[in-house]
């Protein structure tokens, strides 16, 4: 019997399907981000320090790349839509339970236990789009939902910025817990059932040992996991601390401007989406150079005094961030062969690790010597991702295939 025909662009069920994962983007990374633009309040309202206020944002991501690894390996028993669905409905929840808390450990708690719940959605939504869509279609509609997770991100910033200026920081948060769950529910009703899913059973834990030890033996995946490390530890560091410089003079930006700041989040939608033209036009090496080279001419701009010019720098330097992003992460479904979810799963580890490490050590940083040492670390950061990229070979797919699919080619 053959296999059930792919989801490809035009068809009803591709619509619906992008629109669904396009909610998901939007929950999972409202919800991840919605606070950052509020650190300098955490700062004053629970008297702690710049690199302790971005607590509530890096001890988010941390225990999500590391549920990213479970909530892979479980999708492979249980199913990738039903997973995805209760990871959004929870870590919406938890964020309106965050807004109601006054003790700031039990508020980063919850903010932790969010993003422990997010670690459903990530890896294991690439997965889908891998099993489920035609393989032409892939790369561009993976700079689709990139795209929508560069919506929800923008979005949930600007909307906590406004809500909060407008109310106060506790109702922001709790109507960006609101609108997770109506974006859960609506992904729920619009994802298609998966008809290329198949269900493992009695998979012990050294199938996924196996799986992950086999990714990381590869190495133009280290390669993609190292890339994914450094450029979302330069995108976390120098959005975290830009707002504690454009608040104080001579910017003096209330806390609605500092959520507008987002609005640079555009650019990378449009990068994202315009991610597969560029490997077409360029091939894959050449454009994550380009995507690394445009991050680091923004992030630079960022070091003059003129207002204008810093906003400018910061929208190019997300233009380059999210084109680099868009094509290293389709390449992992190419790379990966087999237990695509696994291979997701690594990339999104490596990623919200470079979050969580780096947002806590831009602030360091910015303590020490201000926002120009932030810079100098995330051009430190970008530097050594163009080196890892141009140590491999990533244009010659084929050979990556055959270097991942051999450990994995025993029977489990």
């Amino acid at each position: 019997m053959s296999d059930p025909v792919r989801i490809t662009r035009g068809s009803r069920a591709f619509r619906a399907a992008s629109f669904a994962l396009f909610l998901a983007g939007f929950s999972t990374f409202s919800l991840l981000y919605c606070v950052q633009p509020l650190l300098p309040i955490f700062a004053d309202a629970f008297h702690v320090s710049p690199a302790s206020s971005a607590l509530p944002m890096s001890l988010a991501t941390a225990p999500l790349a590391l549920a990213i690894l479970a909530a892979a390996a479980l999708s492979e028993g249980w199913g990738r839509r039903g997973l995805m669905f209760v990871a959004m409905g929870l870590a919406s929840l938890l964020t309106i339970a965050a807004s109601l808390t006054t003790e700031w450990t039990l508020f980063v708690l919850m903010r932790a236990l969010a993003g422990l719940a997010l670690g459903g959605v990530p890896a294991v939504a690439m997965t889908w789009l891998a099993e489920e869509l035609d393989p032409t279609d892939v790369a561009r509609t993976t700079g689709l939902y990139v795209a929508g997770t560069a919506f929800g991100g923008m979005s949930g910033r600007i909307v906590t910025g406004v809500l909060t200026e407008w109310l106060d920081w506790r109702p922001a948060i709790a109507i960006m817990g609101i609108l997770g769950l109506a974006a859960a529910l609506g992904f729920r009703t619009l994802l298609p059932p998966s008809k290329h899913f198949v269900r493992k059973q009695k998979v012990g834990f050294g199938f996924h040992i196996k799986a992950w030890r086999a990714h990381i033996a590869s190495a133009p995946l280290r390669m993609i996991y190292g890339l994914a490390f450094l450029i979302m530890g330069a995108f976390v560091a120098l959005f975290n601390y830009v707002s504690f410089r454009l608040t104080v003079a001579p910017y003096h930006l209330g806390q609605a401007a500092i959520g507008f700041l987002f609005l640079a989040y555009i650019a990378g939608m449009i990068s994202s989406s315009l991610s597969g033209r560029c490997v077409d036009m360029f091939g894959r090496k050449a454009s994550l150079f380009i995507g690394l080279i445009i991050m680091a001419l923004g992030t630079a701009l960022t070091l003059l005094a003129q207002l204008i010019v810093i906003i400018a720098g910061i929208g190019i330097f997300t233009f380059g961030f999210f084109l680099t992003h868009s094509i290293a992460s389709s390449l992992v479904g190419q790379v990966a062969e087999e237990t695509k979810g696994h291979a997701a799963s690594l990339y999104h580890l490596f990623y919200y690790a470079g979050s969580s490490l780096a947002g806590v050590a831009g602030g360091w940083f910015f303590a020490h010597d201000g926002w120009s040492a932030v810079v100098f670390f995330a051009l430190a950061l970008m530097l050594i991702g163009a080196l890892l990229v141009h140590r491999v070979d990533i244009n010659n797919i084929t050979s990556f295939k055959k270097t991942l699919s051999e450990p994995e080619s025993p029977s489990v």
